[in-house]
């Protein structure tokens, strides 16, 4: 499988931001991609005013959408990013869409809401309550997750034991102390503990990292991109992911997939 990561700087207009979209997914279709994954709330962010995202939200048939779909209809890329959609009131999803052929083929609303250091997410969105769907791209199964999902390994593992061979992440990861530093161990972690390839792509605006990455089965990070906006590409190997599941088997040696193996007590005390 051929992937790309499209990374970018989200701007306040959502047309403009649907221009970039388009124009990574062109570029990712000309160089023979099978998968572009582009940042989180790419359909529009303005950091001055918090309530931005809520004016700036559309459903998933209105234009920004349509207008990506539209785009995707001559070829077979799969291009998946997440975008701001209304709820009754005054709050928000993030939702992750997968794009083919001019149709979603798959969505997710993210689980896991930024209520941490010193935002809170969940002011604005509300969180999703379902498992990320499985899609299938170039034969391969990949599990969707976005941004801060990345910190619970739990949701990483049950996509891998549902069959996931790649992950991929929209991020928009903002800027602080070690906050790169975490996002790194944190992208390789979930490669290697699962044996799976994880394609983490992030906003690279003021106030986001960027350092978008792709960890390879074994924890080696293949790809990445700097600080600024970029287009990277490169390879994911299905027998990369058959050898490092048969050198590091831990998806079978896992105790807790078998509860016979755990005891209904814990060890007695010793004395």
């Amino acid at each position: 499988m051929k992937v790309a990561m499209g990374q970018f700087a989200v701007s306040r207009e959502w047309q403009k931001n649907a221009q970039t979209c388009i124009s990574l997914m062109a570029k990712a279709n000309a160089t023979g991609a099978d998968l572009l994954v582009m940042p989180e709330w790419v359909l529009a962010q303005d950091l001055a005013d918090p309530e931005g995202a809520l004016r700036a939200a559309q459903p998933l048939d209105g234009p920004f959408v349509s207008l990506l779909l539209a785009a995707s209809r001559e070829n077979t890329l799969t291009s998946i990013m997440s975008i701001h959609v209304p709820t009754e009131g005054r709050q928000v999803k993030n939702v992750l869409i997968a794009i083919r052929e001019g149709e979603i083929i798959g969505h997710y609303e993210k689980m896991h809401l930024y209520d941490a250091f010193t935002l809170r997410e969940s002011e604005r969105v509300v969180p999703g309550n379902s498992i990320p769907p499985l899609i299938e791209v170039a034969g391969i199964k990949v599990g969707l997750m976005i941004c801060y999902d990345l910190r619970f390994p739990e949701l990483a593992r049950r996509l891998v034991v549902d069959g996931a061979q790649v992950l991929v992440l929209p991020a928009a990861w903002v800027k602080g102390p070690h906050k790169e530093q975490h996002w790194e161990v944190l992208v390789t972690a979930r490669a290697l503990e699962n044996t799976c390839y994880l394609v983490a792509v992030g906003e690279c605006g003021p106030r986001n990292i960027g350092n978008s990455m792709v960890a390879d089965p074994l924890g080696v990070v293949i790809a990445r991109a700097a600080e600024g906006p970029g287009l990277v590409f490169t390879e994911l190997d299905p027998e990369r992911i058959t050898y490092a599941r048969h050198v590091l088997p831990v998806l079978e040696n896992r105790r807790f997939a078998r509860p016979e193996l755990i005891g209904n007590e814990r060890n007695p005390p010793q004395s």
